[in-house]
């Protein structure tokens, strides 16, 4: 797995020196020497990962990591802080600026490497997410782009076995989040499952073994997404590889400083909410593009590819399958009487009545304007005819109330029906002979069913 690092440092022999290691395993690297150059670079070339030198002079790395994040165009990117600086309150000012590591020199090989390829994973999830996002902005059933998310009031799961390191975390993450311990890794699991911003275990964990439920976490795809804080023992380098390589996304060392914990925490809160917005409106726009907007049913291209595998299938031996065309009758007339609103009070009210008359296995969708079909699985064309009949009874059998029940509309609807024949059938096919039989339904009075046999 490769990546694009932009390295940001005021002295060339630190430069160098990172280019050399990266580009040996096969990354590439980009380069700045101070803090506007690196901002601009980040904008324009995008990089993966941003390792950032804190001592530089005009701009330091916190005021470059803080614009960073504060950028909508840059604040996904992951940084790593890179300095000689070795102080507490340094490493809590880069992570509160929103850095996501802290390394100091002489730079650990084993440890950069690892970082590099922990963040690069992530990194590639996120661009995924952001870029189905802006694919769903440009076709319009996406509005607006993230606002800067909140890293507070967070739920946070503490697996761990030692009650008084448990009961340490819980008393400084209480403050601005919503923490609960578990000691059992079982019990642990199905809590994971539920509404969790972030899990804190600890990886050296006596009764546990605190990794393997890690692994598992990554795992199961109910919790795969989850973030995952290891409380580690800075001294075992080859467990923390280990931790960065099965998915943990971040590491606390013992003995826990309450501020570094409680910085780490908000960041990946704040990160999983971000990628959760992400994710929310992908799913939002996959909905979208096969819902009709007006009346919540699927739409014709949603309808098309299911009405192709259903056909298909009888063809080859499988259930038969029927489908009705419908046309609601002088739609026009409504329209040009009433007004476009009362029409689209209309055909929700007529969605609602024709979903709540099909069988739970049909597919009721909005062809386009007034007309509408319904898909019927496992359906021969007499059985079709009857439900069509029932629909149509039950539309001409109330009046249509809309406009805030002022007005009382008598409409009625004309249907055509027709199912594959089974040999060599096409959905095209089947939806002409469907369209023939509402033709003769309309042409000889309305508001009644016509059948069309193959």
């Amino acid at each position: 797995m490769t990546a694009r690092i932009l390295v940001v440092d005021d002295i060339e022999a630190n430069v160098r020196l990172l280019e050399a290691k990266l580009a040996a395993e096969y990354y590439g690297v980009l380069t700045a020497h101070d803090g506007p150059t690196a901002l601009a670079m980040a904008a324009a070339e995008k990089p993966d990962i941003i390792l950032l030198d804190v001592m530089m002079p005009g701009m330091d790395g916190f005021e470059v990591c803080r614009r960073l994040k504060d950028d909508v165009a840059t604040r996904h990117i992951p940084v790593v802080l890179v300095t000689a600086l070795d102080g507490r309150s340094d490493r809590i000012n880069g992570l509160e600026a929103g850095a996501d590591e802290f390394l100091t020199k002489p730079i650990d090989d084993m440890m950069l490497f690892a970082r590099v390829r922990s963040l690069t994973r992530l990194k590639m999830v996120i661009d995924e997410l952001r870029e189905r996002e802006a694919s769903g902005r440009r076709m319009g059933v996406i509005a607006g782009a993230a606002s800067r998310v909140g890293g507070a009031g967070g739920r946070v799961l503490v697996v761990d076995d030692q009650p008084r390191q448990a009961q340490r975390i819980v008393s400084e993450l209480a403050v601005e989040h919503r923490p609960v311990v578990e000691s059992d890794p079982e019990k642990a699991l199905m809590t994971a499952k539920g509404p969790v911003d972030l899990v804190i275990v600890n990886a050296g964990a006596k009764g546990f073994d605190g990794l393997r439920f890690a692994a598992t976490l990554r795992s199961d795809e109910a919790t795969r997404h989850l973030p995952i804080l290891a409380v580690v023992d800075f001294d075992e380098r080859p467990r923390l590889v280990k931790a960065l390589e099965i998915g943990v996304n971040d590491l606390l060392s013992k003995p826990i400083d309450p501020q570094e914990l409680a910085a780490r925490a908000r960041t990946q809160i704040r990160r999983k909410r971000y990628t959760d917005y992400l994710r929310h409106n992908l799913d939002h726009s996959l909905e979208l593009a096969v819902t009709d907007q007006l009346t919540g049913l699927h739409n014709r291209r949603y309808m098309a590819g299911q009405l192709e595998a259903l056909v298909r299938r009888a063809n080859h031996g499988g259930e038969p399958v029927a489908a009705l065309l419908i046309d609601i009758d002088h739609f026009k007339k409504i329209n040009d009487g009433y007004g476009h609103d009362v029409g689209d009070e209309v055909l929700r009210e007529f969605a609602v009545r024709l979903a709540s008359n099909v069988r739970a296995v049909d597919l009721p969708c909005r062809y386009g304007g007034e007309e509408f079909v319904v898909v019927m699985p496992d359906t021969r064309l007499t059985d079709a005819e009857r439900i069509a009949e029932r629909i149509r009874t039950h539309v001409a059998g109330a009046p249509f109330r809309t406009s805030g029940d002022k007005d009382l509309l008598q409409v009625t609807i004309s249907i055509g029906v027709a199912a594959a024949s089974g040999a060599e059938d096409t959905p095209e096919a089947l939806l002409k002979r469907a369209d023939e039989a509402l033709y003769e339904a309309k042409a000889s009075g309305r508001n009644r069913v016509i059948a069309r046999a193959a």
